[in-house]
């Protein structure tokens, strides 16, 4: 009796309906940076992606009307970061804090409250293209999705899922949850050390980039300054560009690409 029931409870789960041909090919054409995957990849995402609308939720609001062919569009780019991270429906537990996802006509302005050091409450607004919250839903801008481009690295799905992971462990900070073993380190904590040193590097260049361009003229850099903020907004624009043009990343970023194969086991 016990072993079959440890048969079934290791039984791998299957997608309840198949994703069409032509819905599957429309999310690869909104998607070019998609092609680049080899084939056995794009077999693995379709099926992740079928697991990923079979257990979230897509509401409009604004009373934007989501088609099958927007909700794909979103499941496709937000599997990629765990693309292989296990088999069958294993990678999805990393996103298993939530269930909605809130997609909007554009972007969002957010009221915002702060307190300062000397107990001043500051209110102020933000402008949103997207939002992911511990243990909350993500929020998506439906006009910032489609601007997604290989040329300039920008892709807010990819942004937003990568905080999910970031924000495993509850903290923000840039680094998502490390084994022992990660890069050869000796504990979590040696390889949670190596990230954070590696990503600090790279993130205080950046940062010194986007000071240089928007205060005295200099070249701008690459990626979208926004990833100047903060090291885990860093971590989540730098994460974008990987995926949707990880040949210039690698020029871009050289120090941070073997970070991010390791991280995202990525297999060219």
């Amino acid at each position: 009796m016990w072993a079959w029931l440890g048969r079934l409870m290791r039984r791998e789960r299957r997608p309840k309906t198949g994703l069409p041909d032509a819905l599957w090919q429309q999310t690869l054409d909104a998607c070019p940076f998609l092609g680049a995957l080899p084939a056995s990849d794009l077999a693995r995402l379709r099926e992740l992606s079928t697991f990923f609308l079979e257990d979230k939720e897509f509401h409009g609001a604004q009373g934007l009307l989501i088609t099958d062919a927007m909700a794909l569009t979103i499941a496709a780019q937000a599997c990629l970061p765990v693309l292989h991270f296990g088999p069958g429906d294993q990678p999805l537990r990393w996103y298993d804090d939530f269930v909605g996802i809130v997609l909007h006509p554009d972007e969002v302005v957010a009221q915002r409250e702060v307190v300062d050091e000397h107990g001043v409450v500051h209110h102020y607004e933000e402008t949103l293209a997207g939002e992911a919250m511990h243990e909350g839903p993500v929020m998506l801008s439906w006009h910032d999705v489609t601007a997604a481009s290989s040329e300039t690295g920008y892709n807010v799905v990819i942004h937003e899922f990568v905080h999910k992971l970031d924000l495993r462990d509850g903290m923000p900070d840039g680094c998502p949850p490390l084994t022992k073993g990660f890069m050869g380190q000796p504990s979590a904590r040696a390889a949670r050390s190596h990230w954070l040193a590696t990503l600090q590097t790279a993130y205080e260049a950046f940062r010194e980039a986007v000071i240089k361009a928007e205060r005295f003229g200099g070249a701008p850099p690459w990626l979208d300054p926004y990833g100047a903020e903060a090291i885990d907004e860093f971590f989540a624009v730098s994460s974008e560009a990987y995926f949707v043009n990880r040949a210039r990343f690698g020029r871009e970023f050289d120090s941070l690409l073997p970070l991010f194969d390791a991280y995202y086991q990525a297999r060219r």
